[in-house]
């Protein structure tokens, strides 16, 4: 045996050695990874690529090759990533200072780009919250701390999110989506100070609300009435006897009925002109 080896000793080494560049010239890809192989500095190809929409197993991850110590294989992750803002105080544009918490969610589409201009994934989400940062600052000093307890919210986001992607394009990654989970007045005189003003804007809208409410009733009212006497005015007009005959009936009721419990008396004579409807036709 040892004298095999002692014969073999060369061929053994170069089977090892060949063994051993083997296994270093492979690399295994999973499907949450895609790689780019840098040859002498530069992105030469590029194993289990993002696709949209494309299924596992048919990604192209798996094992790859490449040439040891001659080509570098940087993984990059092809999931959604987040990006955290550093928490901030942004100056609204009713002169509020608010403090602000952000993120983003994004995922690397152009790898080669990536690696071309920020050469790993930590650089990728590091530019991308100072960008986050800036480009909320930017957007919600251009509106009011209302406007964000409101609808309007949505569309703020919205442009958030256009601008960070168009940023983040350069480096190869596309935004997602961008959501604010803190924004709100720091704690003392400046929260209690806005909730006063807030509460007054309030008292002065329910204010407006009710006169014009009010203002409206009375005009309709006044309508209704007109309307109403023209229709009395007109029927009664047909038969000018019987609205004679009626309006009496009405002021006998009123002044007769049991409602008054004998608290007043009346003494007409039998001739009087407000008892001619009892008196009948002459």
């Amino acid at each position: 045996m040892e004298g095999f080896f002692a014969t073999h000793r060369a061929s053994l080494i170069a089977v090892a050695v060949a063994f051993v560049a083997f296994l270093s010239s492979m690399v295994v890809v999973p499907e949450t990874q895609e790689a780019v192989i840098i040859t002498a500095g530069r992105p030469d190809r590029v194993a289990n690529r993002f696709q949209p929409n494309q299924p596992y197993g048919e990604t192209g991850a798996g094992i790859v090759f490449r040439i040891p110590f001659y080509e570098h294989v940087e993984r990059i992750d092809k999931r959604v990533l987040n990006v955290d803002m550093e928490p901030q105080q942004v100056l609204s544009t009713d002169q509020l200072r608010l403090n602000v918490d952000a993120y983003a969610r994004y995922r690397i589409i152009d790898p080669v780009k990536m690696v071309q201009t920020a050469g790993t994934s930590d650089t990728v989400n590091t530019q991308l919250s100072a960008i986050l940062s800036s480009v909320v600052r930017q957007e919600l000093g251009r509106r009011s701390f209302a406007s964000l307890l409101t609808a309007e919210r949505g569309t703020t986001m919205h442009n958030i999110r256009n601008l960070l992607d168009a940023q983040a394009r350069k480096y190869g990654a596309q935004v997602i989506d961008v959501r604010i989970m803190r924004a709100d007045l720091p704690d003392g005189s400046p929260l209690e100070s806005a909730f006063q003003r807030m509460q007054t804007a309030r008292q002065q809208e329910a204010a407006t609300i009710r006169a014009e409410g009010q203002k409206n009733a009375q005009i309709i009212r006044a309508t209704a009435e007109a309307q109403a006497a023209k229709i009395y005015a007109d029927a009664y007009g047909k038969d000018p006897k019987f609205y004679d005959f009626y309006r009496a009936m009405q002021s006998y009721d009123t002044t007769f009925s049991a409602d008054t419990k004998g608290q007043s008396s009346i003494i007409l004579s039998p001739d009087n002109e407000y008892l001619r409807q009892f008196r009948g036709k002459q």
